[in-house]
């Protein structure tokens, strides 16, 4: 399950956290994933575009306090994990397949699947279609699938997501994240938030770095160019998700309207929402302490009866 790295990790944690790295083989690719914690209830995080395991640092220390074993996977593509070559490797159906493989790989006798951005589109798509295999689901900042189908033929939904198509265009997004030796990632973050004192030159040095390494920009971007080239690779039959879902939502997200919460629970059988006014799309960075309590509420604990 654990093997030497390929090459450096893109955060090395404080020891202090309680927060270790290890390389895991799942699905025939290694995932460098931050863990913390021990037991038989997984906690797994899946970080979004275009951050790391790095985002859930606030969140992992928490979630092993409350007896959850954490992984926080850098997702296929980032960091220090695999990098396939080619769009058609970051198809949803190649993503979900990525966290099945973590689950199995772990061991688990149960899950729990936190999600941002890219990685809760992922997650979304996962409880639809392996929904036995998680027993409750965190989302943050992303809508349900069908939810997003409906508010992008909206133009005020359309107008926030012009980089989707922006990022269809070949070499140019590279480029765009590569300016100034990648400072472009960590900018992203820290100019589209609500609180850039959190997002200062060593959180921003983070994911420009990440962002810097051979092939990363491309297979960030692909996972966009394949959202739209090959996005009937899933079959997510009725769209419905059995699991309790937690979903996190800060008010201020400048990519995705407030809207796409509406009608969530016409999908989901058991919907929690918490909206965050003044907290941007950046949310678990963003806003940690109300995350975190909102985490401690909902979920149980990770013990063997949790």
């Amino acid at each position: 399950m654990t093997m030497e790295p390929s090459g450096p990790a893109s955060w090395q944690p404080d020891p202090a956290s309680g927060i270790g790295i290890e390389w895991i083989t799942a699905g025939g690719l290694t995932f460098e994933t931050a863990t913390a914690g021990e037991g038989d209830h997984l906690a797994l995080c899946l970080h979004g575009f275009p951050e790391l395991p790095f985002s859930w640092r606030h969140q992992i220390p928490l979630l092993a306090e409350m007896g959850y074993r954490v992984w926080a996977p850098a997702l296929r593509g980032y960091g220090g994990t695999s990098r396939p070559e080619g769009v058609r490797a970051y198809a949803l159906d190649r993503l979900v397949g990525d966290v099945a493989a973590l689950i199995e790989a772990s061991g688990a006798r149960k899950v729990t699947l936190i999600a941002h951005d890219w990685g809760a589109i992922i997650a979304w798509a996962f409880a639809i279609v392996h929904g036995e295999m998680i027993d409750r689901l965190v989302i943050m900042n992303v809508p349900h699938p069908q939810c997003a189908r409906r508010e992008m033929t909206s133009w005020r939904q359309l107008r926030k997501s012009w980089y989707i198509f922006f990022f269809q265009l070949p070499w140019l997004p590279e480029a765009f994240l590569a300016r100034h030796r990648g400072k472009a990632a960590g900018r992203i973050i820290a100019q589209t938030s609500c609180n850039p004192g959190r997002f200062g030159s060593h959180v921003q040095d983070i994911y420009s770095r990440a962002a810097m390494r051979k092939g990363a920009r491309s297979a960030m971007v692909n996972y966009y160019r394949a959202l739209l080239r090959h996005r009937d690779t899933l079959d997510m039959g009725d769209f419905r998700v059995s699991v309790p879902v937690l979903m996190l939502w800060g008010e201020q997200d400048v990519a995705i309207d407030i809207a796409c919460t509406k009608g969530t629970d016409r999908w989901v059988d058991d919907l929690t929402l918490i909206r965050f006014p003044g907290v941007s799309h950046w949310v678990q960075q963003d806003a940690p302490d109300k995350v975190n309590a909102a985490l401690a509420q909902w979920l149980p604990g990770g013990g063997a009866d949790g």
